[in-house]
């Protein structure tokens, strides 16, 4: 019974997303609505396949800048937390522009980036940017939350600040750091598509969001909806793996994970 109820918690979403398709192609079709004005879903899909040459290409420059953006936000944001773990003089100096840096919107940053960086430079920094944040604070937090009897416990045999770090802080934090990096990996995509729209806002580009851009100038508004579906499936997929990441990693022993075993 259980089995059962899961599969369709499972395909209740397939479901809703058929029905929703259905009604989008039905008054596209009912009211003759133009393709430069609103397509149909069978012209988007006519379209994502025609046209798959240039947007797989682009798809492939999109995900690269997102892959290192990501990269550079989780290698940077542990790092840095771990160091704010170790110096709390170092934490109150640097953590306040961390904040700045996540409350400036990126949109305002991206056509300054633009003019001071190359431009595959600047779009990566705009997806490290966003990305960035998440996963210092979760880091921080999970660093920080770490059970004080423990620590006293640590403390109390002797063990030094590097064993303490690894073999009980790195482990409380573990469950918090991944849930900085599945932030991140949609964050990270979303820093790298706002400045590709700002590099095609100044006429030059080549991942999706220039296609998009492009597409609007075009009036090529099947294409758009192309390119701004593989930008979401792109978004799931990241987040998908990430999940999974998560979840084999903590399924063994912590609560999150276990429950979803049940």
């Amino acid at each position: 019974m259980s089995s059962l109820h899961n599969i369709g918690r499972m395909l209740l979403p397939i479901v809703v997303l058929s029905v929703g398709l259905a009604l989008w192609e039905l008054v596209v079709r009912v009211n003759d609505i133009q393709p430069y004005v609103l397509p149909s879903p069978y012209v988007v899909f006519q379209t994502l396949v025609s046209d798959w040459p240039v947007l797989s290409q682009s798809l492939g420059v999109t995900l690269l800048t997102t892959l290192e953006g990501f990269i550079a936000a989780a290698v940077g944001g542990i790092a840095l937390a771990l160091l704010f773990n170790q110096s709390k003089w170092l934490e109150h100096s640097l953590f306040p522009y961390a904040v700045i840096l996540q409350v400036t919107p990126v949109i305002a940053i991206a056509p300054l980036l633009l003019i001071y960086l190359p431009q595959q430079t600047a779009v990566i920094v705009c997806a490290w940017i966003v990305g960035f944040f998440p996963v210092l604070s979760n880091t921080t937090l999970g660093l920080n939350s770490v059970d004080r009897n423990l620590a006293g416990l640590f403390q109390l045999y002797g063990a030094s600040r590097l064993q303490t770090l690894r073999y009980l802080k790195l482990p409380a934090a573990l469950p918090f750091i991944l849930g900085g990096l599945r932030i991140a990996g949609g964050l990270s995509l979303i820093g790298a598509v706002v400045a590709e729209i700002a590099a095609g806002s100044a006429g030059s580009g080549s991942g999706l969001a220039f296609r998009i851009a492009e597409s609007g100038y075009r009036l090529n508004i099947p294409r758009m909806f192309a390119a701004l579906l593989l930008l979401s499936v792109a978004g799931i997929v990241i987040y998908g793996l990430l999940a999974l990441v998560s979840h084999l990693v903590l399924r063994r022993w912590h609560e999150s994970a276990l429950g979803k075993e049940n």
